[in-house]
């Protein structure tokens, strides 16, 4: 491992296996380490314990004793009201919408950096790590930072990170970015870890057994969530839905429609109107869209190819992107890609390094 300009580092710690092998990784190394814990959400409020695998109170503890197992020091930093401000009312808002919102990208941008990079600065320590799985790169036509995907492709985190800015990813580390997660497990064991074999989830850490729609029914009107009109691409009522908050482009789940030949999924969401349209699967195609609050990592260009990817588990796919007015730009792929959905990010790939990304619009 490479070592920067200083020894002195702060890794931020969420409990799981990944962030745990970071610390130990950079405590051998030689660096002067302190670990730090986000304490986002207040768990307790809710009459579920089933939540997603991130800083809940259990992982908070997990995060204690791998530090002092690894011998750094260790603090937790309480951020539920910048949390609940930034990015679970910023979630809610984007159902409310009718787009599909990535709450971990802004809990990133927003929080965790921003907040970790100054509270490293207080410690005295300029750099961060994470137990991301992806690469800084320091662009040497251009001399900016980008991300690279991690090693283990499976694992890939960079389509998350496409909104930091310069100067965050100028003091980042991602310490796993060249591994795999089972090197990471034995790795783990072998360091005598406790969250070795700790299981891991991609739910939204903060919805209760990720029904994000009872979520969102809770925290809004009931002007804002309830039933309205299913109909098809011509008009026709085919039934009724509970809210239209609870849908996404794409869905299938949960329409409760009868006496259809072939399935149907959600092709358009109408908050005006407070209708649903559904359609066969083949309507989910489409070639174009636009993005918006494109964030550059490598200098903009005029209109170039890339390998463009619309949500976590897409694969990517060659894309012509041409810059337009402002931040937006337009996207048009060679082949018609499946549920293009508002709210998600759009992230530009060349050599798999991200040139930039935005906002579906």
């Amino acid at each position: 491992m490479k070592n920067t300009n200083t020894d002195k580092i702060v890794v931020a710690m969420s409990g799981g296996v990944d962030s745990s092998v970071a610390a130990a990784l950079l405590k051998q190394s030689g660096r002067q380490v302190v670990g730090i814990s986000l304490q986002l959400w207040n768990y307790a409020t809710d009459s579920t314990e089933r939540f997603g695998t991130c800083c809940s109170l259990d992982d908070l503890g997990d995060a204690r004793r791998v530090a002092d197992r690894v011998g750094i020091p260790f603090y937790i930093l309480n951020m539920e009201k910048e949390f609940k401000e930034k990015v679970v009312d910023y979630f809610v808002s984007e159902y409310l919408e009718a787009r599909t919102p990535i709450p971990c990208t802004l809990c990133n941008q927003r929080l965790k950096f921003d907040h970790l990079i100054s509270r490293a600065e207080g410690f005295g320590y300029k750099r961060v790590a994470t137990g991301h799985y992806a690469l800084i790169v320091n662009d040497e036509a251009t001399g900016r930072f980008t991300i690279k995907r991690g090693k283990d492709r499976s694992r890939d985190q960079s389509y998350f990170l496409f909104n930091l800015s310069q100067e965050q990813l100028s003091r980042l580390e991602f310490p796993l970015g060249d591994t795999d997660k089972k090197e990471v497990r034995r790795m783990a064991k072998e360091l005598g870890l406790t969250v070795a074999d700790k299981a891991e989830s991609r739910e939204i850490c903060f919805v209760p057994d990720n029904d994000y729609a009872s979520f969102i029914e809770q925290r809004v009107s009931e002007e804002s969530f309830r039933e309205g009109n299913i109909v098809n691409t011509v008009g026709e009522v085919l039934g009724k839905h509970r809210g239209y908050p609870a849908f996404t482009i794409g869905q299938r789940k949960g329409l409760n429609l009868g006496g259809l030949k072939e399935p149907h999924y959600v092709t358009a969401i109408d908050p005006d109107k407070n209708e649903i349209t559904v359609g066969l699967k083949s309507g989910l195609y489409r070639r174009e869209f636009f993005a918006n609050k494109v964030n550059w990592c490598l200098p903009r260009q005029e209109v170039f190819e890339a390998q463009v990817q619309i949500r976590y588990l897409h694969n990517g796919s060659t894309a012509r992107v041409t810059p337009i007015s402002g931040e937006r730009v337009r996207v048009e792929f060679l082949e018609p890609q499946l549920s293009i959905t508002p709210g998600q990010s759009a992230v530009f790939y060349l050599n798999d390094c991200i040139v930039g990304g935005g906002w579906i619009e």
